[in-house]
């Protein structure tokens, strides 16, 4: 049997970063959660894990077999759960695709890329180092730059204010969106359909 695709949300554990911009990456795996009735439990790897069904195919059939995984560790450390879920899927780099904030990115901006640098991210840079490659999809959600002189660490790790909130539950929809198409299309469509729209 080939191997699912494996998507991999970044973020810290715990209700104190639950809701900040640096934790985009656990809200959209929840969304996808949640559209097909799956629940994340404890996994060997270290992982919050759910093995799914992602959007539906022609006739309203469940579409392709997907795993959704949040990675129970901190950001800077996601590389050896993401590693251990490779591993246990029989899965390899190709299958894996992964949700993160991107600072250089606008505010709400989609961006599906493959392969490339990691700007930074230390969630990114330790998945890297643990796969021996940077060839992996990403899904990357614009967060924006801090504004002033605010240190981007603080930016990334506060809650997103209240006003901004309904706007963010939009953007994780339509990240959901994108994703569930990647399952159904393959990387390039949804990549074409995602950076037309």
């Amino acid at each position: 049997m080939a191997a699912p695709l494996l998507i991999v949300g970044l973020g810290n554990p715990g209700p104190r970063y639950a809701n900040t911009r640096h934790n985009v990456g656990h809200l959209v795996i929840a969304e996808l959660a949640k559209r097909c009735g799956a629940r994340l439990t404890r996994h060997k790897s270290g992982a919050l894990a759910a093995e799914a069904r992602l959007g539906t195919g022609p006739g309203g059939v469940p579409g392709p077999r997907a795993v959704l995984a949040i990675p129970n560790s901190f950001m800077n450390v996601s590389g050896r759960t993401t590693s251990a879920l490779l591993t246990f899927y029989g899965a390899s780099v190709e299958d894996l695709l992964v949700i993160h904030d991107d600072l250089d990115l606008a505010p709400h901006t989609l961006r599906l890329k493959r392969g490339g640098g990691e700007g930074g991210h230390n969630g990114l840079k330790s998945i890297s180092q643990a796969l021996s490659s940077r060839e992996y999809a990403r899904l990357r959600i614009g967060i924006g730059r801090p504004p002033g002189r605010q240190d981007p660490a603080d930016y990334v790790l506060r809650d997103f204010p209240g006003a901004e909130r309904s706007e963010w539950a939009v953007t994780i929809q339509e990240s959901a969106d994108a994703l569930e198409d990647v399952a159904r299309e393959g990387f390039a469509a949804a990549q074409m359909r995602l950076h037309s729209a």
